[in-house]
């Protein structure tokens, strides 16, 4: 396992809640798969371990996302993010979708979403990008979360989806 950041966060219940985020790797895939396929029921999809270990693994051997993930002094899993590379035609830069950022459920407002973002944040930074963009839900309410991180609503461009 390789070294640790620690990073020391103080939740709105003003305890100091310790922990570490790392880069994931394909060594963390089995602490990984559980809290990936909890983020995947959130969003109303089934359960499927064996799903989500093949897409991860997939990610991992192609080298095509950036995985953080948090966890506690016991090296139990709290959560994760995973950030996908893309390009800036116009700025000639990488930039980044933060396209998944879960917390296990239990370990909710303690902080650990914040510091997953922070640690993103600080990525995007060291690595020269242009930035990273998320996509969230109209009635999602980490989206107080993101703004007090300074993240900025777009209300200058519409997205459009279309999918197959």
């Amino acid at each position: 396992m390789p070294d640790f950041k620690k990073i020391f966060i103080f939740s709105k219940k003003r305890y100091l809640y310790n922990m570490k985020i790392i880069q994931a790797t394909i060594q963390n895939l089995e602490q990984l798969i559980p809290l990936f396929d909890n983020y995947r029921i959130f969003y109303k999809q089934h359960s499927s371990p064996n799903a989500a270990k093949e897409f991860l693994t997939k990610r991992f051997i192609k080298n095509d996302s950036i995985i953080f993930m948090a966890f506690d002094n016991q090296n139990q899993a709290l959560g994760f993010t995973q950030l996908y590379p893309t390009f800036s035609s116009v700025s000639l830069r990488r930039t980044y979708i933060l396209n998944d950022l879960y917390v296990a459920s239990k370990m909710r407002a303690k902080g650990i979403g914040e510091a997953l973002m922070n640690h993103s944040k600080q990525f995007a930074t060291d690595t020269k990008c242009k930035g990273i963009t998320l996509e969230t839900a109209v009635d999602n309410p980490a989206q107080k979360l993101y703004e007090r991180l300074g993240w900025k609503k777009d209300t200058s461009v519409f997205h459009y989806t279309w999918e197959v």
